[in-house]
């Protein structure tokens, strides 16, 4: 994206304890996105609020929360001297574009996303406004940083196709202003047009109790994910007990269709490896489940216990986690408040600061 630096803006609720999931679908990319672009990895605390507090917890849990996915971000090899890391709620700014972006999105925008009808469920009527503006304010998270690039899954999408839709009528509604200011960056206006990043193997992480399931921090059941939080003896426990079918592996990808389990283990175990789903078959190919998941309890008790173990050396010192969250909120702060500064000159707000 030309006229752009190459700059990553991600992020993560801190809603409950973080699994092999967002391990393998977000955070083995975070990691290694630090050595090609610019990263802004944020724990979204105030998207967390968005729905009931029997969802959230409350106050107390929230807290604990932040800084529970604080420290898997830094345990699973987020660098805070490489990134950035803080939670929102420290940096104004997020609040501050979000209401901009509220006059600039479109009703019915809105209402064509998929995810606040599914999080809704039935009676939307009850559901907080919030919830409903969740979008708006993910594209300010992105866009106060003019983000280049977001690492996102397939849920998220949708609301990074919004988050380019707002940019480019915010540019289009402004740009004799933005041409009068002389703030434009060549052709493309004041916001870059974000653009998705999506990759690795694993990169959907389904239910080890049900392979047609995505693997969720809200299912009823532990054994259905492996918790960052897990020691060795659970992660061993869960694997052993995932649901196969009483096939053979196959040799090649194409014998992975219609077996739900099986590509899910494949894919794991992919993706800890940092190999493709063929490069596993073709190693395991022929055999039974019994070898292929004793050879998976092995590399994921190697790749998650050491996450698990660092998560509750970190937490043992709540005050080492919020220095470093204020460290990368300051930090954060210092690239969106000129960005802020020039979207309220854009607008015509009046500031003596």
């Amino acid at each position: 994206m030309s006229g752009f630096h190459q700059r990553v803006f991600s992020g993560m609720q801190p809603t409950s304890t973080l699994h092999l999931g967002n391990y393998l679908g977000a955070l083995t990319n975070w990691v290694a996105m630090q050595d090609t672009h610019e990263c802004i990895y944020c724990v979204v605390d105030m998207h967390a609020i968005t729905q009931g507090l029997d969802v959230w917890g409350g106050p107390k849990v929230l807290t604990g929360a932040i800084r529970e996915v604080a420290a898997a971000y830094i345990a699973a090899g987020v660098d805070p001297k490489k990134s950035i890391i803080f939670n929102q709620s420290q940096v104004a700014g997020h609040a501050e574009l979000a209401w901009v972006f509220n006059t600039v999105a479109r009703l019915g925008w809105l209402n064509r996303m998929t995810q606040f009808k599914e999080k809704a469920g039935k009676d939307r009527e009850n559901a907080s406004v919030g919830l409903y503006d969740y979008p708006v304010l993910m594209a300010a998270d992105i866009l106060l940083y003019k983000a280049t690039h977001v690492p996102v899954g397939e849920d998220q999408k949708q609301h990074l196709e919004l988050t380019r839709d707002i940019a480019q009528k915010f540019n289009n509604d402004f740009a004799e202003r933005i041409a009068e200011l002389g703030l434009g960056t060549g052709d493309q206006g004041y916001f870059p047009l974000s653009e998705p990043i999506i990759m690795g193997p694993a990169q959907r992480v389904m239910s080890l109790r049900d392979g047609t399931k995505k693997m969720s921090k809200s299912d009823a059941s532990d054994y259905s994910r492996i918790n960052l939080t897990d020691d060795a003896e659970a992660i061993a426990q869960k694997i052993r007990k995932a649901k196969t079918d009483p096939e053979a592996l196959p040799s090649e990808e194409k014998g992975l269709e219609g077996r739900p389990e099986a590509e899910n283990l494949v894919g794991i175990y992919a993706g800890l490896s940092g190999t493709s789903k063929q490069a596993v078959l073709t190693q395991f190919g022929g055999g039974q489940f019994s070898g292929f998941k004793a050879a998976l309890v092995d590399l994921a008790v190697e790749k998650l216990a050491p996450i698990a173990g660092e998560m509750r050396r970190l937490l043992a010192d709540p005050s080492h986690i919020d220095a470093i969250l204020g460290e990368g909120a300051a930090r954060a702060d210092a690239i969106a408040a000129p960005i802020m500064r020039e979207v309220k000159d854009i607008v015509g707000f009046v500031r003596s600061r």
